[in-house]
């Protein structure tokens, strides 16, 4: 069973964004809990959304069935934020285990790819579903995103993993073998394929950009060019 942490609108146009800020609180979370990975979700882009760059939110995996965390992880992550705050950011925190996900959540969360929502039916939604939903400043939008996020990880097929095992450890050209053994589940060219062996390029410096598929973690390449190319996906 997994625990979701998820956080929106942490940043401004001169700030670490989202995705670094979800990280850190993996990384202090995982000094006592263990995390599965994290995750970033693109929203919807348009111009009644006020967003920084790309609209996008940061989900922390934690593989654990005790509800009782729940608050104590809640807490870690606000404290990240508030440590961590940013003038000009509208951040918001939630936290939900598996069961308290239902239908009417990933409906909404597949809705904030699309259509504009409001906080209101962020924070409705959140305390039918006794969902811990809060917003730590500003306008407090970030509550939106923060929602949509849980729905979009649990649901397991949307986003890309910003971290997952130690593959970012890993920058530029990697064999798939390293990469199997870094955290990720397979290797799929995007025609359909499985690979299991060759150097997959990627960017010097860069880690690659695997996708949760099913809940697993699989990574795309091209070969269009004769070569194992890295995929980065929305």
């Amino acid at each position: 069973m997994t625990i979701y942490i998820c956080v929106d609108d942490t940043d401004n146009l001169n700030s670490r964004g989202t995705g670094r800020l979800a990280r850190a609180i993996a990384g202090t979370i995982s000094k006592k809990y263990p995390v599965i990975g994290v995750t970033r979700h693109q929203l919807y882009v348009h111009p009644d959304i006020p967003f920084t760059s790309h609209n996008s939110c940061g989900v922390i995996h934690v593989d654990s069935d005790d509800m009782e965390i729940m608050d104590e992880l809640f807490e870690i992550g606000k404290k990240e934020i508030y440590d961590d705050f940013i003038e000009g950011s509208d951040p918001g925190i939630s936290v939900a285990h598996d069961s308290q996900i239902l239908p009417s959540l990933v409906a909404y969360s597949k809705d904030a790819k699309n259509t504009v929502l409001n906080q209101e039916k962020a924070r409705t939604l959140a305390k039918n579903l006794n969902i811990r939903l809060e917003g730590l400043g500003g306008t407090e939008d970030g509550v939106i995103g923060s929602m949509a996020g849980l729905g979009l990880a649990f649901a397991g097929n949307d986003g890309r993993f910003l971290m997952k095992g130690n593959i970012r450890d890993y920058l530029g050209p990697q064999s798939v073998e390293t990469l199997l053994n870094a955290g990720i589940d397979a290797v799929y060219t995007v025609d359909g394929r499985l690979v299991t062996e060759g150097i997959v390029m990627n960017p010097e410096g860069k880690s690659v950009k695997p996708c949760p598929v099913n809940g697993k973690c699989i990574l795309f390449v091209d070969t269009s060019d004769g070569m194992l190319q890295a995929v980065k996906r929305d």
